[in-house]
């Protein structure tokens, strides 16, 4: 914390005294021996450290300090998530502009981390230490370093899919220290947080660190839902400041948590039924629970890494990274949908229900092998990262359903699922539990890639950056589905190869700033997402189809950034297009499908993170985008817009130190979300046709009682806003934002 920076700002001022005092006692030892003064020459110099700010990726294939990248790129410290109480990848999310969260399609509730980013999904981008994290899981921050959110089509970095950038998150390894962090927390809602980072020196090369996570507790403003998990992440190195350093290290996480199916938007601004008798309705109780008892999430997630690095000298280093993972989602949700006035009375009111079943489990096998060079070419410097990357990527889903219905000659009668009272559920209701039906989707990609990036010194003020990537998966779908009774089994494959590449020109008119001008592309092919493969149709609008070309994401950038205030400060300014094409749309003159659609998203994004003083933190953001449909129509009518993709959105967080006490603060704004997207609809007769913009504000106050104790207070939702965080596809459910709620922290360290 910025502690830290005041015992900095004394070490300068001892560093100086001692400066001045150097001259005056040599001087007198001169003098007494009789000999001439020849005093070296003293530079002092001291610099506060900027927790928040971070100066380079920890990503290698990066070859340049953040200041000289071409690209968007936001690096989340873990010491600005610990000062905020975040405990989940989405809480650290908040803290960059241009993305927003997902509820998911009508008739079911999105599983795990689901979010986008500049106007494109991006719940399948999330990687950790560079290879793909996969599964329906919500990740927690309790084994993170940091979080670097990189914007922009990175096809080159990571291969299919990376439309509008990724997610890399940086786990925490071994040092040569022995240094313990411990956090206790207690909340409203009766929520408990207990953490702790043990990191103990084994050898003069050797170390050994634990990360323990336990959370537990309910919801915030919601009745019958509770959140339980809990990690372990053990790791050991060895070689440590030697030239050759090898990490193992794993990841275990456990949750068992009630999920949340939301409430209804009757009475919310924009809500709009065909009975007029419900547009007359009131709110339903924020705390209502429509589900059952039953209801449950079950996720269990492993990772077991192994890391090899050598330096053969100071320019050339060579790493190995092989990893396995492993998660499982296995959730019972109730959803609520259509709406029922049987009488003018509203308590006589009712909502459907549906049960909702994830069953899914993923697995990851993956080695990357890297070099990273520098050297020169004709008098010109290099610095280049190469590498080989084999994966295989795992995804099974099982079916499960409701209704009665016979399947191999097996009857199967309806599972009870009666409708909730709409102003006064019960969770007590006998809801019957979905059966498995059969149904399956199992998908495999395997996939080779290699990469070169490198970066050319043409001289002290112009750099050029470069690369490519050359990637050949196979996807293969396995499944079976139900016809007229039956279950048929299937199986598709699709296999090809990729080309990305990205290249970007920096001019640095100062030392401390630079100016670029950057491009780069990626590809999504069928099945890139989800592992499930369609049988090829022209009268079949599935972007999974066998045979269809891949989409190809273009992406512009101009930007500028710059390191301020002796380079504690860093700013950047960046303005984009970004453009998806090969999109399918329909043909309503021969009822057909084609790939001719597109999307484009132009937007600029200021941003600004480090120290204003020794004692002042800061990080802030604002995005400002336009997301536009060319080309894209569906059976009914042209779609104009993009869901869910604000054209404004702001962040800010900031603390400032008074001696031992902190205090601490921020907002997020997030503008109109839109719903309904379809070009000349009429809005006044669409329910919920978008998301009302919203402001919220967090506060913190922590309090240093000595060098081994510090006490923490977060507020969030500091005014109580009422807002709704996400909408199903449909309108018809709303999830709402926490309301004002409070967690007490002690940290403990030694």
């Amino acid at each position: 914390m910025t502690i830290r920076s005041r015992k900095h700002h004394k070490v300068s001022h001892l560093a100086a005294l001692i400066a001045a005092a150097l001259p005056a006692v040599a001087f007198a030892q001169t003098e007494a021996a009789g000999g001439e003064l020849n005093l070296p020459e003293m530079v002092v110099t001291s610099k506060a450290e900027a927790p928040y700010k971070a100066n380079r990726s920890a990503n290698t294939k990066l070859t340049q300090p953040l200041l000289d990248t071409p690209k968007t790129i936001q690096v989340i410290k873990k010491e600005m998530l610990r000062e905020q109480g975040a405990g989940s990848l989405m809480e650290a999310l908040r803290n960059t502009p241009g993305i927003t969260m997902q509820l998911g399609e009508n008739g079911n509730t999105s599983a795990g981390d689901t979010f986008m980013m500049r106007g494109f999904s991006t719940q399948n981008s999330t990687f950790v230490d560079g290879v793909r994290d996969l599964g329906a899981v919500s990740r927690d921050v309790f084994n993170l370093e940091q979080v670097e959110v990189v914007k922009g089509a990175a096809g080159s970095d990571i291969g299919r899919g990376a439309s509008s950038g990724y997610i890399n998150l940086i786990p925490k390894l071994p040092t040569l220290t022995n240094e313990t962090f411990g956090t206790v927390g207690y909340g409203t809602a009766d929520k408990s947080n207990l953490t702790a980072d043990i990191n103990r020196q084994l050898g003069d090369n050797s170390a050994l660190r634990l990360n323990l996570m336990r959370r537990a507790g309910d919801v915030d403003g919601r009745d019958y839902v509770d959140n339980s998990s809990y990690g372990v992440a053990p790791a050991i190195a060895f070689g440590l400041d030697t030239a050759t350093r090898v990490y193992v290290y794993s990841q275990h996480v456990r949750q068992d948590n009630t999920p949340d199916g939301g409430i209804s938007s009757i009475g919310m601004k924009g809500f709009y039924n065909a009975n007029a008798a419900l547009n007359a309705g009131g709110k339903v109780d924020t705390e209502n629970y429509y589900g059952a008892k039953g209801d449950s999430e079950r996720i269990d997630g492993d990772m077991f890494s192994v890391k090899f690095e050598h330096d053969f000298n100071d320019a050339l280093t060579l790493r190995n990274l092989s990893r396995w993972g492993r998660s499982n989602n296995d959730r019972t949700l109730t959803g609520i949908n259509a709406l029922a006035a049987p009488s003018a009375d509203p308590d006589s009111w009712t909502v459907s229900r549906s049960r909702q079943v994830v069953d899914q489990e993923n697995q990851i096998l993956a080695n990357q092998t890297s070099l990273n060079a520098a050297f020169d070419t004709f008098g010109l410097r290099n610095e280049l990262a190469a590498g080989l990357e084999l994966m295989s990527e795992k995804q099974l889903n099982r079916g499960y359903a409701t209704a009665a219905q016979t399947i191999d000659g097996v009857a199967y009668p309806a599972v009870p699922v009666p409708p909730a009272n709409l102003y006064d559920p019960s969770a007590h209701d006998g809801l019957g539990d979905p059966y498995k039906t059969g149904v399956n989707t199992d998908g495999e990609t395997k996939t080779a890639a290699l990469y070169v990036f490198d970066t050319l010194h043409l001289n002290e003020q112009w750099l050029l950056n470069g690369g490519v990537r050359f990637e050949h998966f196979r996807t293969e779908t396995d499944s079976a589905a139900l016809a007229s009774g039956a279950l048929v089994p299937r199986s598709a494959y699709e296999s090809g190869d990729l080309t990305s590449w990205n290249t970007g020109l920096v001019f640095k008119p100062l030392v401390n700033g630079s100016i670029y001008l950057s491009y780069a592309n990626s590809m999504t092919p069928p099945g890139s997402g989800n592992f499930n493969l369609a049988a090829t149709s022209a009268t079949s609008s599935s972007n999974e189809q066998v045979g269809l070309e891949p989409q190809e994401t273009e992406h512009v950038e101009l930007g500028t950034k710059w390191d301020l205030l002796d380079e504690r400060l860093a700013l950047t300014l960046a303005a984009y297009r970004t453009e998806n094409a090969n999109q399918v749309s329909y043909d309503s003159f021969t009822a057909t499908y084609f790939q001719e659609g597109k999307t484009r998203v132009d937007g600029v994004e200021l941003g600004v993170v480090g120290q204003l003083s020794n004692f002042w933190q800061v990080s802030a953001g604002i995005a400002h985008m336009e997301t536009k449909q060319i080309d894209q129509f569906s059976t009914s009518a042209e779609n104009s817009g993009v869901r869910w993709s604000p054209d404004l959105t702001a962040t800010l967080w900031t603390s400032y130190s008074l001696g031992d006490l902190t205090l601490g603060g921020g907002a997020r704004y997030v503008s109109e979300q839109e719903r309904v997207i379809t070009a000349g609809a009429d809005l006044a007769t669409q329910n919920m046709p978008s998301i009302p913009s919203y402001w919220v504000t967090d506060a913190m106050v922590a309090y240093r009682v000595n060098d081994n104790v510090n006490l923490r207070v977060n507020l969030y939702n500091l005014f109580d806003e009422e807002y709704i965080e996400s909408l199903n596809n449909s309108g018809a459910r709303a999830r709402l934002g926490a309301p004002r709620s409070a967690m007490f922290t002690t940290e403990l360290s030694f």
